[in-house]
């Protein structure tokens, strides 16, 4: 099937292109950004060599449609979706540093917390938990913001401070819009039936000093979620829990020897297991929006993307 790995544009007024993970985006006259969601599969921070079809769709509609839903909350960045793939924004100055807030004991700390560890990130996680157990209060665990794909690396609040990563007076903004948003998107989940577990979201400054939320939010990359209906019954009886999240392919990989470390082979993703992904975004996508998902056109994804921008930088 037809996916978008990887672009190549030129468009009117370009200056720069920064190629992430996962979303490459395209400075215009340095006034605005054109982030355009791939279809690469990101996990352990390494890119998988095949794409997943309308994943880029996928990522794009919800972090639009969450934008839309908590900008009464929290200022954003973004002007318009010209295409399914596409957000255009105001250009901001992103702060290096990843905004993750975590409501229960999950992957990577329950990872930490299983390997003896009671402090991530500077913030003391309760004796006596057990994974996917509830936190008494939802902690923030910050990451460096790594550049070119690296790893991101956990941090605390106190060391972002004093290497001067990002001022106090900063820095206690992002708190308050993360646990703002967090909320907020915990009680949208739990209207569909859903448990928003943790999730990250990454902040910026416009040009003219306003901090805005960028990036992603509450997609299935940058959160995990599980299903409500069942969950404490599953926890009693120490069950895995039912999620929504991409942690169904980092379970996949661990099964066949791959996280990331050096030295270790990507598997193999059949041409099959390639489709059971997209069908799993999919998913995710409707029960997460609460709508059925419309499939784009993608018999030739450049050339509908690189019209559809076109188009809106005309206007």
């Amino acid at each position: 099937m037809n996916t978008i790995t990887a672009t190549n544009f030129r468009f009117p007024g370009q200056k720069s292109v920064y190629r992430g993970k996962v979303r490459e985006v395209y400075n215009i006259n340095d006034e605005l950004l054109v982030m355009i969601a791939t279809d690469r599969l990101s996990a352990f921070d390494v890119v998988m060599p095949k794409g997943i079809p309308y994943k880029g769709q996928i990522l794009n509609q919800i972090a639009t449609k969450f934008m839309q839903l908590t900008a009464d909350i929290v200022p954003n960045w973004l002007i318009a979706t010209p295409d399914p793939n596409v957000a255009v924004g105001h250009l901001c100055e992103p702060f290096k540093v990843e905004m993750v807030i975590r409501g229960y004991l999950s992957g990577h700390a329950a990872r930490e917390y299983a390997s003896g560890k009671r402090l991530l990130c500077g913030v003391t996680m309760p004796e006596g938990l057990k994974e996917n157990d509830k936190f008494p209060t939802p902690i923030i665990t910050p990451t460096t913001k790594a550049d070119n794909g690296s790893h991101d690396e956990d941090i605390s609040r106190e060391a972002i401070l004093a290497k001067g990563i990002v001022s106090e007076e900063d820095y206690n903004v992002l708190e308050h819009y993360t646990r703002a948003l967090y909320q907020r998107g915990t009680e949208i989940a739990a209207a569909r039936g859903l448990i928003l577990v943790d999730t990250k979201y990454e902040f910026g400054k416009t040009k003219d000093g306003k901090i805005v939320l960028i990036d992603e939010i509450h997609t299935p990359d940058s959160s995990r979620y599980f299903y409500a209906e069942g969950y404490q019954e599953r926890q009693n009886n120490g069950e895995e829990q039912k999620q929504l999240s991409k942690e169904f392919v980092r379970r996949w990989l661990i099964e066949n020897g791959f996280q990331g470390k050096e030295g270790q082979q990507i598997p193999d993703m059949s041409d099959n297991y390639i489709e059971t992904v997209s069908e799993r975004y999919i998913e995710l996508y409707e029960n997460i929006i609460g709508e059925t998902f419309v499939k784009a056109d993608i018999s030739d994804i450049h050339q509908r993307i690189e019209q559809n921008v076109l188009n809106f930088l005309k206007r």
